[in-house]
């Protein structure tokens, strides 16, 4: 298994993200499940993606921070209404908070080894309902 991790562009708090995802515009029906789930659209198709859906998740970047996953359902290609070829990324609507990890900008995604991903949060440890620049404060201080 392997997870994939991505910036969130625009957003600063996970509340902020569960409400985006809430939208038609990033909603989408999966054609396997029959269920409306959240996408994520994304320029270049995993070459790993068999090994993402053994189990992966999307770990997402806000404001600087590795802040939460969630799982992914299923990678499949799209045709853009430009006619170019796209990935859409469907992933599990839960979103899971993980211990806050500071990581730089880069542009689309990358993989995540399990060992080099942040551990889930478990109950109220603190930190998660902090705004985003004072758990990157926190974090950068090792605290």
């Amino acid at each position: 298994m392997i997870n994939l991790i991505k910036l969130v562009v625009g957003v600063t708090s996970l509340e902020e993200l569960a409400e985006r995802q809430k939208l038609p515009t990033n909603l989408r029906l999966h054609p396997k499940s029959g269920r409306m789930l959240p996408i994520v659209h994304t320029r270049a198709f995993p070459k790993q993606a068999d090994m993402l859906l053994q189990g992966g998740s999307l770990y997402r970047v806000i404001a600087g921070l590795i802040l939460c996953r969630q799982q992914l359902v299923d990678i499949l290609p799209e045709a853009r209404p430009d006619g170019t070829q796209g990935t859409l990324l469907f992933i599990d609507p839960k979103i899971i908070r993980v211990e806050a990890r500071a990581l730089r900008p880069f542009q689309g995604w990358r993989y995540l080894r399990p060992a080099d991903a942040p551990p889930d949060l478990t109950g109220s440890q603190g930190h998660d309902q902090l705004p985003p620049s004072l758990q990157k404060e926190l974090t950068l201080l090792g605290l």
